[in-house]
């Protein structure tokens, strides 16, 4: 997915900057960029790692001293290079995008037949980013610039725009991804975490609007651009995504997935002696079935944090499932005799499912129960990067559907309806596969209410396939 930070002060802003982009660091998995506009000296500075085999702070600190004013950006992202410095006749500025433009090639070849060229390439294809910047620059200005992008793009694109002027934001048309403002005194900041802002002593101002677009100076906040009134937040924010400590639309995450657990303890008629959650977006959903059923909470499974942050995902499967197995630490003592009951936030793929519930066993539990956070994804995501689904027949649902079925896109509303016989048939398939005692996932209509927005402004196409482009 990614996450970005930008921040601009009365004075320096390197150190802001450092951690409030560290801060997003469980959002993206591959590349980090910080870039810094220095007034006094009229220059631009960047840097960019590459991220797949250790922390963004480890690999920027080295680089702290080149950057130098009280303006920048920087970015955690699953994608492209970022961020990209352009001379324009918008003037110079530097880029950043939490994007998935799914007609990239279409645009891409529309800008060749313009005359224009890229610079910037991304494993060998063109870097979404350098795109939006050459679609901004078809504007007069920048405001006309960023409505060609959201005219153009297929998918979604959230933005943050370093000038000699201050940063302009702007959210995704549809919303899908957020980007929440901070005020202290003296400086102004734009991210896609509002986790970023308490130890940097930001206080939340508000959430941008879907297509809403405005400039941050140290001590103001300029309209651009009205928000939109249609928005698609993506639901997978508050299940998976999100930090704990962070909130969207004015929803906290923590409390969103402790709602999402409390609710089925409610129902659930299983007799199990404990309950634990899968590090890290299955603890709070397991700290709130606890309290519904009335069972204790017990860390059956530990994260070894030291060396395992989260957002340690491997590009290659088969250095996914060593990591799977090797961050989480089962508890012998905790799990012998017992019937243990684990909540996760999600089932992509199945292999992290498979090799948890084996150990579970082999540890002494007498029982194995899962429940899940949100209903069983049937369609992968075509708006956003979740680079755990990159086409249907890599989600376990499909490969289930197709060996029943015949075909993989047969009959998918039947199986995204709670509680249907093709439903419960692909749930007890998933259960047998993985040697589980019982498995529940969570209602569509049980996701929405804990998340508190109307169902008109949460993008669930994962889970039942409605799209908004």
């Amino acid at each position: 997915m990614g996450g970005f930070f930008g921040t601009v002060a009365k004075r320096p802003c390197v150190t802001d900057l450092f951690y409030g982009t560290d801060y997003n660091s469980h959002l993206g998995t591959r590349r980090g960029g910080m870039a810094t506009f220095d007034a006094e000296n009229n220059r631009f500075a960047r840097s960019i790692h590459n991220l797949e085999s250790t922390y963004f702070r480890t690999k920027f600190e080295d680089d702290l001293e080149k950057f130098t004013g009280n303006s920048g950006i920087g970015i955690i992202s699953d994608t492209d290079a970022q961020p990209i410095i352009i001379n324009s006749h918008l003037g110079r500025f530097a880029i950043v995008t939490v994007a998935k433009i799914a007609n990239i090639d279409e645009l891409e070849q529309e800008l060749l037949d313009q005359g224009m060229h890229f610079a910037e390439l991304s494993s060998g294809q063109t870097n979404q980013t350098e795109l939006v910047a050459l679609l901004i620059n078809q504007g007069r200005d920048f405001k006309e610039g960023i409505e060609n992008v959201y005219r153009k793009v297929k998918g979604s694109c959230s933005m943050l725009i370093l000038t000699d002027d201050g940063i302009i934001a702007a959210r995704d048309r549809l919303g899908r991804t957020p980007i929440v403002i901070g005020r202290k005194d003296g400086a102004m900041a734009a991210s896609s975490e509002s986790s970023s802002f308490p130890n940097l002593d930001f206080e939340t101002v508000r959430f941008l609007g879907p297509g809403e677009i405005v400039r941050l100076r140290a001590d103001s906040i300029q309209l651009i651009k009205e928000p939109e009134k249609e928005m698609q937040v993506c639901s997978f924010l508050w299940v998976y995504y999100g930090f704990p400590t962070s909130s969207y639309e004015g929803r906290n995450v923590e409390d969103t997935r402790f709602r999402f657990g409390e609710e089925m303890g409610r129902a659930d008629k299983e007799e199990i002696d404990c309950c634990c959650g899968i590090p890290d977006s299955g603890v709070g959903m397991a700290l709130g079935y606890a309290c519904g059923k009335g069972v204790p909470y017990k860390r059956a499974i530990a994260k070894y944090t030291p060396t395992w942050p989260r957002s340690f995902t491997p590009p290659r499967q088969e250095l996914r499932n060593l990591v799977a197995k090797m961050k989480l630490i089962p508890n012998r003592d905790v799990l012998s005799g017992q019937r243990v009951l684990l909540c996760d936030d999600s089932i992509v793929r199945g292999t992290q499912l498979r090799d948890n519930t084996r150990v579970l066993y082999e540890y002494g539990a007498r029982e194995v129960h899962i429940r899940i956070a949100c209903p069983p994804l049937i369609y992968s995501c075509p708006f956003i990067g979740f680079s755990a689904s990159k086409s249907d027949l890599e989600l376990i649902t499909r490969r289930i559907i197709k060996d029943l079925e015949g075909d993989p896109d047969k009959n998918l509303d039947k199986y995204a309806t709670t509680g249907s016989p093709e439903y419960e048939r692909m749930v007890d398939i998933i259960r047998q596969n993985f040697g589980l005692t019982s498995l529940k996932f969570n209602s569509l209509e049980t996701l929405v209410e804990a998340i508190g927005l109307p169902k008109c402004q949460i993008c669930t196409h994962c889970f039942d396939g409605s799209s908004r482009f």
